[in-house]
């Protein structure tokens, strides 16, 4: 029969020492005393073969000598024995949030953080202005192309806090890239966290959501939108957008506690 090959599934971190990286390897491995390069093929002999590896490599726009030299180690004993497979994955990391809904300086994959359903950091901003008639908020309809909830109406901006950010950072960068909106950061107002889960297939995502507004005073005309991530964006008055989402069917992801975390901090 033949022997089926589990994937070891490494991570490797851009922002990570070199004792790190290799103190990694050596726990998915199960091999004590992986200091380098020398040890490290050492240990790949060990393990044998069959064997295969995806080695997952945080996207950060820098560079890192070691992961340079784990690679060549790792397609050096790929090209030597066609028993070992390899396959290196570049991919965003986020860090995972612990019991006490702190950031943890552990680290994963963005794609195996939604596969296994570990809670994460992210962040919701609401666009909102005052009117006679009552508060408005900016709503985006999600790209076509997005894998979740495409061509839903959403938060004016959203995204996932990248390992090694904080929550207001993330947040004055996603107003940013997706509406091309450069604010003052003191113009963001925190109300609160709330947990979001969404399951569909293979994507369960957990997510602890820092949730913003922002009074600022903008004109949709001028907004620069990211074609990737939103299709168009539109003004909402929050009770008229209830009776719709209540008696209407409007495709949208909004979320209802939310919009109540707005009147309460408005109001």
């Amino acid at each position: 029969m033949e022997k089926i090959m589990e994937d070891v599934e490494i991570f490797l971190s851009r922002l990570s020492s070199e004792e790190k990286l290799y103190t990694e390897i050596a726990k998915k491995l199960g091999i004590a005393d992986i200091t380098d390069k020398f040890t490290l093929s050492g240990a790949i002999a060990e393990k044998g073969a069959p064997a295969s590896y995806k080695v997952y490599i945080s996207d950060e726009k820098i560079e890192n000598k070691t992961i340079d030299e784990i690679k060549s180690v790792f397609t050096e004993a790929a090209e030597e024995n066609s028993e070992i497979k390899v396959e290196f994955i570049s991919d965003e990391f986020l860090n995972l949030i612990d019991d006490k809904a702190r950031i943890t300086a552990d680290s994963k994959p963005r794609s195996l953080v939604h596969r296994d359903g570990e809670l994460h950091p992210t962040v919701h901003i609401w666009m909102i202005k005052r009117r006679d008639m009552g508060v408005f908020v900016l709503l985006q309809k999600r790209a076509h192309e997005k894998d979740i909830n495409p061509d839903c109406y959403d938060v004016s901006a959203a995204g996932h806090v990248s390992q090694g950010d904080e929550f207001r950072y993330t947040a004055l960068k996603e107003v940013h890239e997706e509406l091309g909106l450069d604010i003052d950061r003191s113009k963001l107002e925190f109300i609160g966290l709330k947990k979001a889960e969404f399951n569909k297939g293979d994507i369960h995502d957990n997510e602890l959501v820092a949730v913003y507004i922002c009074r600022e005073n903008i004109n949709i005309e001028d907004l620069v939108l990211q074609s990737s991530e939103v299709s168009e964006v539109c003004w909402a008055e929050i009770d008229e957008l209830l009776s719709v989402m209540k008696y209407e069917d409007i495709p949208n992801c909004i979320s209802l506690e939310e919009l109540d975390m707005i009147k309460k901090a408005v109001f």
